[in-house]
């Protein structure tokens, strides 16, 4: 295995951190209409989709390695991963044409609210490939 395949758990925990706490930036800037909490919202996305191409790239490597068994649930947490990815992506993309327009800024909106719930649940998902499902009662 290389050594993008050893970084993955170290890589994962930046775009679980950054794309939830842009969606909390981005729904506390909706409700108080304040535009610096949009402008951390947008900065987190942004950062938040290069560490999650890069998560994704070094998860593919991990998965590819002997070290890691083959399962259902990997392929699961693999393939939602690189959804989360992509949809981070598009949600960087989209706050990056700005908020002229109300169909931009719902895209924007959509596609971070997307990728927030995407990035949780491969993020449990992941937490239950190191961890087992039954980690909290032990």
């Amino acid at each position: 295995m290389t050594l993008s395949g050893h970084l993955h758990p170290l890589l994962v925990h930046f775009p679980i951190g950054l794309v939830l706490m842009a969606a909390v930036a981005e729904l506390i800037a909706m409700v108080t209409g304040k535009e610096g909490w949009r402008v951390a919202a947008v900065t987190n996305v942004r950062a938040g989709a290069v560490f999650a191409v890069a998560a994704v790239v070094s998860g593919w490597v991990l998965a590819a390695s002997t070290a890691v068994d083959d399962a259902s649930s990997l392929e699961w947490h693999r393939w939602i991963g690189t959804t989360a990815a992509i949809v981070t992506l598009g949600a960087a993309l989209a706050a990056g044409r700005g908020h002229r327009s109300s169909a931009v800024r719902w895209m924007y909106r959509l596609a971070l609210f997307g990728a927030a719930a995407f990035v949780a649940v491969t993020g449990h998902l992941g937490g239950l490939l190191v961890w087992g499902a039954d980690f909290l009662r032990r």
